[in-house]
């Protein structure tokens, strides 16, 4: 306590202290009043808070999308209030009544932050690491932004910040990620770790006993303590010292008590969830200074809020500084000003015009399709926003994109070199498009996706134009055997709600589904490339509109309303080979190439009737891979040969067959189909 009796001390006005104190109270009363909630952290971590939004941070309610702001994630995302009531304080105009509709549905302040749903939310966080891992991804694209375009002012240097929990420690992305912010020297990035040594079934020390500052201190980051979590001087002097610059990440490690000032839940594991009663959030709010009933308007007063709300003049004349800043910076080095704004308003004009340049191999000609991927990218760098590497593969994986690497002297490098480290490349990944306009990508073996499913998750429910390139698409892979071999990768990715995944059936269409999405860059993409060559296929009009729309007929014999073989990536010339056959003893087949089955569904109905029309009763899939999914598209009826089990290590050409992929084996099911 401090000499005023207040659970936190400095040198503060009465207005001031009117603004914490309502800070802490606010979630005590709300995780109370609902029965649901996390309200520990958010009262604990209430000085940090109000020292980052009124002493530290630049950025302005007014306008939350400002360019020249920092941003502030919160790894820890159940404590969302602990965003939430700062939000309201200094008016980005979330209101104390929507603080009480907190994880209720349709309200602005779901459970955990929503990036696009809340205003001033910079990312959506919870599973605990992510916002950490992608932290990094937002300091590497700011940093790459200023180096490219005004390296010799602050004008783009702004300081991403990340609030972090023991469990975000724990979590092994965020290891893998401050590992590699460390390499790269990301010494606009600062993580706030709240050291309160309690997780949800217990104190630290049962589980996580490791010294964390000698941890990152050996990751290559600057390791800062603030020792009294209470103490806003101090915070606020070792934050000012974090966002100085000296080639160094910082890791600023706050002692912290979740729950203070709660004499009976603080530093307790009940601390972390739930209410703590009517009669210990009585004393807080004695504690505090309010009657021990007051109702939550009255746990704000006028003093506090105009105090809070001073954040809006103090935002709004930092903008303005920064726009003049801009205009001298236009005027001083209009060249560079105008790159940077053309940056900022992508054209695909020229990205498109690339892609039409790519010369393709001549049909029949065999060729992996993430050779052509290859062509396709290096093609599109300079034309477009794309950037990003690979999980120590750009070689095989075909995105070693000319240039150098970025490093903590080359901020502005062509490609990141991620490392083995999937789950935290694809979490980077995140963060860059967050931070934008990039548009970022990332590449590895498709059995490898498992690594990075969480990160791709979130890429999907915030819709982030990401790019994953994944090779070695099947068992066809081959000596590496089933560890290496893909199996059920491509059905788990097409679960995941939000992913389109694409897997081009030759070189063509790998040129098609690059225009697609330059010309849409909406949401992730997954897309899926083959090891093994396949041969170019025959040439097919208007083939870039057929695969935006995500299948297409891609040769018939007759009608084709006797069959349908639908098949995907290097199953599609194993198709057309096996509907010859059939056609030649009279069956009205079709071939169905289906780059990708969301793009399909989305298409409208009467293009997916033109494509695979009702009256075809007989239908067979063909996948390397597992079938389930593509029962949607035969009816239960039809059939699909698929890989229904792991591989083995043998000749790519052996296991394929040995799995039952096959010429025979679609015949002979076409047949079946046939004869229901």
């Amino acid at each position: 306590m401090s000499e005023t009796g207040l659970p936190f001390s400095g040198n503060i006005t009465p207005a001031e202290a009117d603004s914490l104190r309502a800070a802490i109270a606010i979630p005590a009363h709300v995780v109370q009043a609902k029965g649901h909630g996390h309200g520990g952290t958010a009262m604990a971590l209430a000085p940090l808070a109000h020292v980052l939004y009124q002493r530290i941070l630049r950025h302005n309610p007014h306008n939350p999308a400002w360019l020249g702001r920092d941003r502030l994630v919160l790894s820890a995302g159940h404590a969302s209030l602990l965003l939430y009531v700062q939000l309201f304080l200094t008016g980005y105009g979330l209101e104390l009544d929507e603080l009480t509709k907190s994880r209720t549905l349709d309200s602005r302040t779901p459970g955990h932050p929503e990036i696009e749903h809340t205003p001033g939310i910079e990312m959506s966080t919870g599973p605990l690491g992510q916002g950490v891992a992608s932290a990094v991804g937002m300091a590497l694209a700011a940093r790459r932004e200023r180096a490219l375009f005004s390296p010799n002012n602050d004008l783009l240097d702004t300081t991403i910040w990340a609030i972090a929990g023991d469990g975000c420690m724990q979590e092994g992305v965020s290891g893998e990620a401050s590992s590699l912010a460390g390499t790269l020297g990301l010494d606009n990035l600062v993580v706030i770790w709240d050291d309160n040594n309690v997780t949800i079934d217990s104190t630290g020390e049962a589980a996580f006993s490791e010294d964390v500052r000698a941890r990152y201190a050996a990751y290559g980051w600057r390791v800062l303590d603030i020792a009294d979590a209470s103490n806003l001087d101090e915070i606020e002097s070792v934050l000012a010292d974090a966002q100085s610059r000296d080639g160094r990440p910082t890791f600023v490690a706050l002692r912290s008590v979740i729950g203070a000032p709660s004499a009976q839940f603080s530093g307790k594991p009940a601390a972390h969830s739930g209410g703590f009663g009517d009669d210990e959030v009585a004393a807080i709010k004695s504690a505090l200074g309010f009657a021990p009933d007051a109702p939550l308007n009255d746990l704000i007063t006028d003093d506090g809020l105009a105090f809070a709300r001073g954040a809006l003049t103090r935002g709004q004349a930092a903008e303005d500084e920064w726009n003049a800043a801009l205009s001298t910076w236009k005027a001083a080095e209009p060249a560079a000003a105008s790159a940077w704004h053309s940056f900022r308003k992508p054209d695909a004009t020229a990205a498109l015009s690339a892609l039409e340049a790519i010369k393709l191999p001549a049909v029949g000609a065999p060729s992996a399709t993430r050779k052509l991927n290859s062509v396709a990218l290096k093609a599109l760098q300079g034309t477009s926003s794309l950037w990003g590497g690979s999980a120590d593969l750009a070689g095989s994986t075909g995105v070693d994109v000319p240039g150098s690497a970025v490093t903590a002297s080359n901020p502005g490098g062509e490609f990141i070199r991620f490392g083995i480290r999937e789950h935290a490349m694809a979490a980077i990944l995140n963060g860059i498009a967050i931070q934008g306009p990039w548009r970022p990508f990332a590449s590895t073996y498709l059995v490898f996706s498992d690594y990075m499913r969480p990160s791709i998750r979130l890429a999907a429910l915030m819709q982030l134009p990401v790019v994953y390139v994944f090779t070695h698409d099947s068992v066809a892979v081959g000596e590496d055997g089933p560890t290496h071999q893909p199996v059920e990768q491509i059905a788990s990715l097409r679960t995941v709600p939000g992913l389109d995944v694409v897997r081009p059936a030759d070189a063509a269409e790998v040129v098609s589904v690059w225009k697609r999405l330059i010309a849409q860059p909406a949401g992730p993409t997954a897309l899926v490339f083959s090891r093994q060559d396949v041969p170019v296929l025959h040439e097919r009009d208007d083939l870039d509109a057929k695969v935006a729309h995500g299948g297409y007929v891609a040769w018939q014999h007759g009608d084709g309303l006797d069959l349908a073989l639908i098949a995907t990536g290097s199953e599609v010339s194993l198709a057309l080979e096996a509907a010859e056959a059939l056609a030649a003893d009279g069956v009205g087949v079709r071939v169905i190439s289906m780059p990708s089955v969301e793009w399909f569904a989305a298409s409208d109905a009467a293009y997916r009737e033109s494509v695979l029309p009702a009256a075809i009763a007989a239908c067979v899939a063909v996948e390397a891979g597992r079938g389930d999914g593509w029962y949607r598209w035969v009816g239960l009826d039809g059939e699909v040969v698929s890989v229904e089990e792991f591989g083995e290590s043998g000749s790519g050409a052996q296991v394929m067959a040995r799995r039952g992929i096959t010429l025979e084996a679609v015949v002979a099911a076409a047949r079946r189909t046939l004869e229901r």
